[in-house]
């Protein structure tokens, strides 16, 4: 598939471990080297202040899209090219969607699960085709993989749903996985009236 822009979802705290802190930095260092350009939530603190200093410091091209409520707080990113402003938290989520071309969740809080799960759901029910991955520092994702895997086995998720996702250590492996993704035909009513699950 063809990617241009790659869109991030992490926060402004940086967790417990430097090696958090370090992934984020590496994956915008890597987008720019690779010749992406990143789409991120426009902060300057935390794991979302680290990636977008790796691409800018890397040379490559920055796209952050912040709520004004963020940016009367100086909480936005002074030195990425272009700094989208919108209203809401939810605007901004839609906007760096419709930026990019796939998607990257780093290590986070419940802010950047909102923002995976939001992103997942939207491929789930086909408002977007687009491949998501995760970047597993430290471990970070393996319980979450674990219950995607209990939701399976309980018949609250389809498998079929799991070619949306990829998990990997780096921007180097997640693109080898994202070659291979196709997207999933669109659902009807109908289909799931015959007894599939969503």
């Amino acid at each position: 598939m063809d990617i241009k822009r790659i869109t991030v979802f992490c926060g402004a705290t940086s967790g417990r471990l430097p090696k958090f802190e370090e992934a984020a930095y590496k994956l915008g260092k890597d987008i720019a080297e690779a010749g992406y350009e990143l789409v991120y939530g426009g902060g300057s603190a935390g794991m979302m202040g680290a990636v977008a200093n790796g691409t800018v410091d890397a040379g490559g091209k920055v796209i952050g899209v912040i709520p004004r409520f963020l940016v009367e707080r100086e909480m936005a990113h002074e030195k990425v090219q272009t700094l989208e402003v919108v209203q809401t938290m939810h605007e901004r989520k839609a906007r760096m969607d419709e930026l990019g071309d796939a998607t990257i969740t780093l290590p986070g809080g419940a802010g950047t699960l909102e923002e995976f799960f939001e992103m997942y759901t939207w491929g789930q029910i086909g408002l977007h085709q687009k491949p998501l991955g995760l970047i597993n520092t430290n471990n970070y994702f393996d319980d979450l993989m674990a219950m995607f895997d209990k939701m399976i086995s309980e018949e609250f998720l389809e498998e079929r749903y799991m070619n949306q996702l990829f998990i990997g250590e780096d921007l180097e492996s997640l693109v080898a996985q994202f070659e291979n993704f196709k997207p999933l035909p669109v659902r009807t009513y109908k289909d799931l009236q015959k007894g599939h699950r969503s």
